[in-house]
C-alpha cells in the first residue's frame, strides 16, 4: 500500500488474509461470521484507518444511496424545514434527499410504503409527523432492513431511532409567561386532530394552567388545523366574543399570525387590546408586526439529527442523541393585559 493513499478493502482483506466478500460483512455487520474474523478484521481496520465507501456499502446492501423523507404534512414551510436540516445532514457525503408523500388515511398506506421501499431500497428514511406515529411502519421499515429515523414530539422509538422535541414542556413554559405578565383569560387555538403535537400542546398548556390554579375555560378553546385560515377563523370567533380573551396561544405560527389578521380586522391593536403567542418560530413570526412572540421549535436541527443518525455507523455517538428542546423567543407581541 502506497503511503500517499487511503487504504482500501483490498488492503484490509489481504492483510487480515479474508476475502472482500468477508471484509464487506463485517462492515455491515452480517452475522455470519465468526467472532474471531470478525475481531480480526476490525482490528485490521482500525489499524490502518481505513475508512468504508458508503456508496459502495450502499450498492453491498442491495440500497440506493438516498434518504426519503416520508410524510402527510400540508404545512409547506414544515416540509420545506425539514428538507433544509436533511440536506445539511447530508452534506459532504454522497447521499441525496428523496421526498415521498403518503396518505395517513389510505386503508393501504402500509402496502405503499412497502411498495416504495421495495422499488426505491433507499439507504434509509426519516418519518415525519405523523406518519411517524404509526408503529407498524416503524416495524416494516425494520422487517425489510430500511434504516429508520422517527420525527415527533414524544419520544417514540429507542433512540437511535428518533428524535423529539419537548413541546409539551415549551408549551407550558410559553403559557406560564403569558400568565406571569398577568394574563387570565387566555384562548388557546389547538392543531389538526390525529397529530401528536397538538395532544402535547395542549397538554402542556393545561399544566401552565393548573401551576397557575387557573381553570380550563373550554369556551377559550378554538379547533385549528395548523393553517393560517384556521387561525383567522378561530381568531375572529375569540374576538367576536362578548368577554373575549386577553391573550391567545396558537398551536402554531400560522394560526397565530391569521388570529392577528382577525384581530386587527376587529379594529383591535396587538399587543395592546390582545397578547398573541404562536409556536414554530417560522421565519414569518419575526417579520410580521408587531413581530411575534412564539415557541422556537428546533424542526431544522431535528431533520439533520435525523439524517445524520441514518448515514451514521450504528455504533456512533449521534445516535444517542434524541431529544432536541423547544425554548420560548420573546419578541413584541406579548404585553401586560389593559387593566
Amino acid at each position: 500500500m502506497a503511503s500517499d493513499s487511503k487504504p482500501t478493502i483490498n488492503d484490509v482483506a489481504r492483510i487480515a488474509e479474508v476475502s472482500k466478500k468477508t471484509v464487506s460483512r463485517v462492515i455491515n455487520k452480517s452475522p455470519l461470521l465468526s467472532e474471531k474474523t470478525r475481531q480480526r478484521v476490525e482490528r485490521v481496520i482500525a489499524d490502518i484507518g481505513y475508512v468504508p465507501n458508503p456508496q459502495a456499502r450502499a450498492l453491498a446492501l442491495r440500497r440506493n444511496f438516498v434518504i426519503a423523507a416520508i410524510h402527510d404534512n400540508p404545512n409547506a414551510q414544515f416540509l420545506v424545514n425539514v428538507q433544509q436540516g436533511i440536506l445539511e445532514g447530508l452534506e459532504g457525503s454522497d447521499f441525496n434527499l428523496m421526498v415521498k408523500p403518503v396518505d395517513r388515511h389510505s386503508p393501504t398506506i402500509e402496502e405503499d410504503i412497502r411498495d416504495f421501499l421495495e422499488r426505491q431500497r433507499p439507504y434509509g428514511v426519516v418519518l415525519l409527523p405523523p406518519v411517524s406515529e404509526n408503529d407498524a411502519i416503524a416495524r416494516l421499515c425494520n422487517d425489510l432492513g430500511c434504516r429508520y429515523v422517527r420525527m415527533g414530539s414524544v419520544k417514540l422509538d429507542a433512540a437511535e431511532h428518533t428524535v423529539s422535541s419537548n413541546d409539551r414542556e415549551a408549551v407550558r413554559e410559553a403559557v406560564g409567561y403569558l400568565i406571569a405578565k398577568g394574563h387570565r383569560r387566555i384562548a388557546l387555538i389547538e392543531g389538526p386532530q390525529g397529530f401528536t403535537s397538538p395532544q402535547e400542546r395542549r397538554a402542556g398548556f393545561e399544566e401552565a394552567l393548573d401551576d397557575a390554579g387557573l381553570e380550563l375555560d373550554e369556551s377559550l378553546v378554538r379547533p385549528g388545523s395548523y393553517t393560517f385560515e384556521s387561525g383567522v377563523s378561530a381568531g375572529q370567533s375569540l374576538v367576536d366574543m362578548d368577554v373575549r380573551p386577553t391573550a391567545i396561544f396558537a398551536c402554531n405560527d400560522e394560526m397565530a399570525i391569521g388570529a392577528m389578521i382577525a384581530a386587527r380586522r376587529s379594529g383591535l391593536l396587538i399587543p395592546e387590546d390582545l397578547s398573541i403567542v404562536g409556536f414554530d418560530d417560522t421565519p414569518l413570526s419575526s417579520h410580521v408586526w408587531p413581530s411575534l412572540t412564539t415557541v422556537h421549535w428546533p424542526i431544522v436541527d431535528m431533520a439533520r439529527t435525523a439524517a445524520l443518525k441514518l448515514i451514521a455507523p450504528e455504533d456512533a455517538e449521534a445516535n444517542a442523541r434524541w431529544l432536541l428542546p423547544s425554548a420560548l423567543v420573546e419578541r413584541s407581541s406579548v404585553v401586560p393585559p389593559a387593566s
